[in-house]
């Protein structure tokens, strides 16, 4: 996405120790880094271990280990005194948008895009900075954000991109308008779809055709809206979107690549029309019954969930506006869908799904921590790091990051958080990343570390 890549990290992050981009380039010594007299939260058990040293070498975890670990201390090597602290693998969105997460849904559609591009590089590395270390994006331009991002030019996450959403005329993901746009565009593209944040695509061919074109352009997955939103003005909440033809077209084209596609539905017959489709998961699902929640568990679907409630984080839409009441009846469903799921045995995901408001996307852990009203902390902190993990590996050979992550173990990639506290028994401490979070690393470089010498 970025146009113009010049470096963001003179901006200030409040106790942030960002390392220099091109630190990485000129070390000729591998990178180590020795965590000592930590408990670990490995992202798979429900307790901590006892106190242990973990050693990262460059990118990697390589030991872990109740004994001393003995390494130099030369230039390339930070010891990191735990003082029985908990170290816990990197927290992982599931459902993000990078391109558009701080940016609102007037300026993204009217405003230059390199001052989108800038806007979207701050909001990286403050995503980062809060203990998020991987991003899988499900719609919009982050393919140049994700390459200055692995280039060491900006700061941020790792960022698995499906590129532009794939939309019907009349869903989820057109942005035109049916009096205006439509008319006059007589076959042009609109500015959505020219930014490449969207595709606007019809029939079972053209869908095939733009979905080849988003793996070509480095696509982790596919994103098809397949039914109605809360968001956007002109398709009710209970349409269903795209034929099963041309679902299965999306399907074929990615198969073909190795990856999978995902969809946008909230209702049972947009799901399980999707799931006829081929489709391998689905994002939201609120309005979701028992019959389609089994049929997701007999055909090992996956479901990436976000814990939308009424609250103090949904989306100030106009009293008794379409969109209010759409969000209404949405949000009268979480509660039921992450109910069925459990029963269920569904594989379940957990994503943010931030739109359009720089104040929300803040909340970014405290979305997450609302799990707790139906899990344990334990069960939350294993959704957020290491089932979410598996669910990023559902990318096979177009997984950007080949490794084992969400994980603390030997031979993972070192993508590392040290937390003043526990957050297996509080988990309110996910909340607070800019005291909690003491140190942050991402591939094996510490990007925050405000721990005392040791």
């Amino acid at each position: 996405m970025l146009s113009c890549l010049i470096p963001l990290l003179s901006l200030n992050i409040a106790t942030a120790d960002i390392p220099r981009a091109e630190a990485a380039s000129v070390q000729s010594a591998p990178r180590v880094t020795l965590f000592s007299n930590v408990k670990v939260f490995n992202g798979i058990d429900a307790r901590l271990s006892g106190p242990v040293n973990v050693l990262v070498r460059d990118n990697l975890i390589e030991r872990i280990s109740a004994e001393p670990i003995v390494t130099d201390r030369s230039a390339n090597t930070t010891i990191v005194n735990g003082n029985g602290r908990t170290l816990m693998p990197g927290l992982i969105d599931a459902h993000t948008h990078m391109a558009f997460a701080v940016i609102s849904q007037v300026a993204l559609l009217t405003s230059d895009p390199n001052y989108l591009n800038f806007v979207a590089g701050r909001g990286a590395q403050e995503f980062l900075m809060r203990g998020f270390t991987s991003a899988r994006d499900l719609g919009g331009n982050s393919f140049g954000l994700k390459r200055a991002i692995d280039e060491g030019v900006l700061v941020g996450p790792r960022i698995w991109p499906s590129g532009a959403t794939i939309s019907q005329t009349s869903g989820h993901g057109d942005y035109r308008s049916p009096w205006h746009d439509i008319p006059a565009a007589a076959g042009a593209l609109h500015f959505s779809e020219r930014s490449g944040h969207t595709v606007v695509a019809d029939g079972a061919d053209e869908v095939l055709k733009r979905t080849r074109e988003q793996l070509m352009r480095g696509a982790s997955h596919i994103k098809l809206m397949a039914g109605g939103g809360v968001a956007s003005d002109f398709d009710p909440l209970d349409v269903t979107q795209y034929s099963e033809d041309e679902i299965r077209s999306a399907v074929s084209a990615a198969d073909s690549w190795g990856t999978y596609v995902t969809v946008h539905a909230y209702t049972p017959k947009a799901i399980q029309q999707a799931i006829r489709g081929g489709v391998r998961c689905i994002e939201h699902a609120q309005l979701a019954d028992e019959a389609t929640m089994r049929m997701m568990r007999e055909r090992g679907i996956w479901l990436c969930l976000q814990p939308f409630l009424d609250d103090e984080d949904a989306i100030p839409f106009p009293p008794n506006s379409p969109n209010r009441a759409k969000q209404l009846e949405m949000v009268a469903g979480t509660d039921n869908a992450y109910r069925l799921a459990k029963r269920f045995g569904v594989k379940l995901a957990f994503g943010s799904d931030t739109l359009f408001d720089a104040k929300l996307a803040t909340r970014q852990g405290a979305q997450l921590v609302k799990l707790s009203r139906w899990f344990t902390p334990a069960e939350v902190l294993k959704i957020a790091t290491s089932i979410n993990g598996e669910l990023l590996n559902l990318s096979g050979k177009r997984n950007p990051y080949p490794g084992r992550i969400g994980v603390v173990a030997e031979g993972a990639l070192a993508d590392l958080l040290l937390v003043d506290g526990d957050p297996t028994t509080d988990l309110k401490l996910i909340e607070d990343p800019e005291r909690k979070f003491l140190v942050i690393m991402k591939d094996g470089t510490i990007y925050k570390n405000t721990t005392a010498n040791p």
